[in-house]
């Protein structure tokens, strides 16, 4: 579902993270259903497990930073027609760190790529800090 490439730079922003070398990244990759709304901003990975760390939204208006099986997402099937459900978003590119998109989706109750929201998220933590 990742591509090796895309799961290496997740594996050492892991490792960045355990090491403390760095913690807010931008997200690597954008997983989403194809049948729902379900969208997962994912920026880490436990190579080992094949568990993600990410900004998680199954659609519900509450989206989550949490960790995700990336197994279990694609053993996700349509339940008629038995196509995989997850797709990756090819064309996804992180234009900023995983807690601006998670600003943004607390304030919208979704995660977005809204450019405008994220500017608003980016403005909304700035304020936070200098307090």
């Amino acid at each position: 579902m990742i591509t090796e490439d895309l799961r290496a730079v997740m594996i050492q922003n892991a490792y960045e993270v355990q090491n403390e070398l760095g913690k807010d990244h931008a997200p690597v990759v954008k997983l989403h259903s194809q049948y729902g709304k379900a969208i997962w901003l994912l920026s880490e990975l436990d190579a080992v497990n094949n568990i993600a760390f990410g900004l998680c939204d199954l659609g519900q208006g509450t989206p989550e930073l949490s960790y995700v099986s990336l197994e279990h997402l694609g053993s996700i099937k349509h339940a008629r027609l038995k196509v995989p459900m997850v797709e990756m978003d090819k064309h996804f590119v992180g234009q900023y760190p995983m807690s601006v998109y998670f600003e943004a989706a607390k304030l919208v109750k979704r995660i977005t790529d809204d450019e405008e929201i994220l500017k608003r998220a980016v403005k909304a933590i700035a304020e936070k800090e200098f307090k």
